[in-house]
């Protein structure tokens, strides 16, 4: 496992704005925690405007020069691009510039490959990396012996980067097959949810938002929550009970950003279908954050992109207790089904949103008023643990019971209690 600190590196941001609409400067300011994330320190920030992105070498002429002055004023020791760049673009800069070039996605790959726990994660990324890589195969080759460890170097490691493309492809097939391996693990379970009859919510939003504080507040769950980008990678579920009774699975995924490789979006799809195949999205927005409205628009683009589109959307804006501080205007999303505002760091609104959790369940079961005979009363033990027992009342003629049931087991909880009656 490597750690964060151990490659420190001095780099260099580059952007390139070709919209007066472009917020190129946010978008570098998120470049440059991106970096920090990936254990760089960035000494100088370069940014120009124009209709578009130079084909052969990202920046134009005059930047171009400049950015080299800044290389040797500074001591930088590399150079991100706030864009993915292709493979020619790749290789002119580090031949122009003489040092490390690297792009957006290869510094998200690189969190990414540092954050992966679990087996299924860390085929992912591998995936993505390999696939990200294969392309850029030719225009990598020449910065190998720059490489020297740090951001872009870990994950499937140099030794695979100097193979040739037959052997990464053959790499891919074999990932490919290991990962539809743990997706069939992944329905298995996803059916034995089924059987239980739970609802499950997949808590989804923009990296940072604070998904995981709110799924350890409800549930405990004791997974990392810090104050970075990309802090937990791996999904985690866990039940949690409502004050009521009832309960509901929740789903942490992986945060989204804004420009998210397409690789990346690819190799983790099977992890995302867990949004795919939920019944509520829990979307988490932090809210005092300037840049929450484009966070938004990333997160529902995103899903959109998924075919996430039919499921009950509950906006969840969290980080209330900073929202004074900010001085930014109440938040609302009038495209979601529910909205809710909380600070999961101190509990603020969240009886209001386990509330909404529960309407939502009962809006999708079916009122039960039943009197069950005292030979039936095994049918109790079946409500208790789908659905919400209202209320019971022990009677001569047998247990009174009101509920809210799971739909697919009205039936029988119903039609067999009649027939024994008659």
């Amino acid at each position: 496992m490597y750690e964060m600190g151990e490659q420190l590196e001095r780099v260099i941001l580059a952007g390139v704005q070709t919209y007066e609409s472009d917020d190129t400067v946010q978008s570098l300011y998120e470049l440059r925690e991106l970096a920090e994330t990936a254990g760089a320190v960035t000494v100088g920030t370069i940014m120009q405007s124009r209709e578009t992105i130079h084909p052969a070498t990202y920046l134009g002429k005059g930047k171009l020069q400049e950015l080299r002055e800044m290389l040797y004023e500074t001591g930088a020791t590399g150079v991100i691009c706030d864009d993915e760049l292709s493979p020619a673009q790749l290789k002119n800069l580090e031949d122009i510039l003489d040092t490390k070039v690297m792009d957006r996605t290869m510094v998200i790959l690189d969190i990414f490959a540092a954050r992966a726990n679990t087996r299924e994660g860390k085929i992912q990324v591998e995936l993505a990396q390999l696939k990200y890589r294969a392309i850029r195969l030719v225009g990598m080759r020449s910065s190998l012996s720059r490489l020297g460890g740090g951001i872009g170097t870990r994950g499937p490691g140099e030794k695979k980067l100097e193979t040739d493309r037959r052997l990464i492809h053959q790499r891919i097939g074999q990932l490919k097959k290991e990962l539809e391996d743990v997706k069939r693990h992944r329905e298995v379970t996803r059916q034995q949810r089924g059987k239980d009859h739970a609802l499950t919510a997949a808590i989804v939003g923009y990296t940072n938002a604070g998904k995981s504080t709110l799924l350890n507040r409800l549930t405990g769950a004791g997974i990392l929550a810090e104050d970075k980008l990309f802090a937990t990678l791996d999904p985690t579920t866990r039940s949690f009970t409502l004050g009521d009774g009832q309960q509901i699975l929740l789903t942490d995924t992986v945060g989204f950003i804004n420009k998210l490789p397409h690789h990346l979006v690819e190799a983790f799809k099977s992890t995302l279908e867990e949004a795919r195949y939920s019944d509520i999205v829990l979307h988490v927005v932090d809210c005092s954050n300037p840049q929450m409205d484009m966070h938004m628009h990333v997160v529902k683009e995103t899903l959109r992109e998924l075919g996430i589109t039919d499921k009950t959307i509950v906006t969840v804006f969290n980080k209330t207790d900073r929202l004074e501080e900010s001085g930014l205007p109440i938040p609302r999303d009038f495209s979601a089904d529910y909205q809710v505002r909380i600070s999961a760091k101190n509990g603020d609104g969240l009886k209001e949103l386990e509330e909404i959790l529960g309407n939502i369940i009962r809006s999708r079961r079916v009122y039960l008023e039943k009197t069950y005979s005292y030979s039936q009363a095994g049918k109790l033990q079946t409500i208790r643990k789908y659905g919400q027992l209202l209320s019971e009342e022990y009677t001569e003629e047998g247990i009174k019971v009101t509920a809210y049931v799971p739909a697919e087991l009205f039936a029988g909880l119903y039609g067999d209690g009649s027939e024994e009656k008659e």
